[in-house]
């Protein structure tokens, strides 16, 4: 792994439920959104797998329908995906439809899934094209696994930074062919979030905090991160 020549800065806060923490990301998606759009015209957003962020999702789908929500202005991304087909049940990108872009006025051109069904190497190269002509991201989710990956970058795996999106083979985690944006990709971005939600995630978040570099520390974009936790003691 490539580690920031510069520590990662990172806030971390606790909450007492599940609902607290999805309801806190929420309004942070949809400060930084009004933020995005009042000073730049738009709204860039880089998306999680996993189930705490799909209920995330749903929230965003039923806020109230105000002016203050505007959807046409929105730009999603993925961090990763895996390589099956669009309609497999284990693609990011068909959760985040099923459960929010469906139902809002998200244009269809503003919604950037990535290709992953043309392999790791064509999916990485088609990602990266759609990148370059992407700006700084207004803000990315990213999770945490037990073993403290992030996005599909994986502990002992060597990633090619030298590109926006890039292949990974030998997943540890099935599939083991992904896309993942890479470590520097997800460094340009004004605000990080990552939402680590369950006891399962105690021994990646002690090692973070103790400094191990684990994949989760590759990340330290300038303006730092926010480490949203719930079911994980935080020592003082």
């Amino acid at each position: 792994m490539n580690h920031p020549l510069s520590p990662q800065n990172t806030r971390w806060k606790s909450f007492d439920s599940v609902e607290g923490l999805r309801h806190a990301v929420c309004d942070a998606i949809v400060s930084r959104a009004q933020e995005a759009i009042l000073q730049r015209g738009r709204f860039s957003i880089v998306l999680a797998g996993g189930h705490t962020p799909r209920a995330v999702y749903r929230l965003l789908r039923d806020l109230p329908q105000t002016a203050y929500v505007d959807w046409s202005k929105w730009h999603i991304y993925h961090g990763d995906e895996r390589c099956l087909p669009p309609e497999h049940e284990d693609r990011n990108s068909l959760m985040v439809e099923q459960v929010w872009t469906h139902f809002v006025a998200i244009p269809k051109e503003n919604i950037h899934d990535i290709s992953a069904e043309l392999g790791p190497v064509a999916g990485a190269a088609a990602y990266a094209n759609t990148l370059a002509g992407a700006p700084t991201f207004d803000l990315v989710l990213l999770g945490l696994g037990e073993d403290g990956h992030t996005a599909s970058l994986f502990p002992n795996h060597a990633v090619d930074n030298s590109a926006d999106a890039v292949p990974v083979f030998d997943s540890p985690k099935p599939p083991s062919e992904r896309i993942t944006l890479s470590q520097n990709r997800l460094n340009n971005s004004r605000q990080v979030i990552f939402i680590v939600s369950g006891a399962g995630k105690q021994d990646a978040v002690e090692n973070w905090r103790k400094g191990v570099p684990i994949p989760a520390t590759l990340i330290a974009p300038e303006n730092g991160v926010d480490v949203y936790c719930y079911e994980v003691k935080i020592a003082a």
